[in-house]
């Protein structure tokens, strides 16, 4: 069954053939930007992105289902961070911590204690 927009742009395109041209190229040009290695290299940054905002969600998550208070500073400072192995240290020292500030500590600091 033919549904009735179909049946539309079929009058529409015998009336102006030149539109369908038009609209292939449109279509073909969109698919080709798809494809094309700077549009891969966007969607790649977003993953990314999507991925470093996950991972500071869930360092400050688990912060607050330990009931650690988290200052904004820290807040802001998880939240702004893009380095994705930064995040994941921060992440597992946040499961340990005693205050939200110890995520930012430096494993030999010798003036840290535990």
């Amino acid at each position: 069954m033919v549904s009735s927009s179909h049946v539309a742009m079929h009058r529409i395109f015998q009336k102006d053939p030149a539109l369908l041209t038009r609209a292939l190229r449109q279509v073909t040009t969109m698919q080709y930007f798809w494809r094309h290695p700077l549009a891969e290299q966007v969607r790649e940054e977003g993953r990314e992105e999507g991925i470093e905002q996950e991972r500071a969600a869930k360092i400050l998550e688990v912060l607050d289902l330990r009931g650690i208070p988290v200052p904004a500073s820290v807040r802001e400072r998880v939240r702004a961070c893009s380095d994705l192995d930064l995040l994941n240290t921060w992440f597992k020292r946040a499961v340990r911590a005693e205050h939200a500030e110890d995520l930012f500590r430096e494993d030999d600091d010798p003036g840290h204690s535990r």
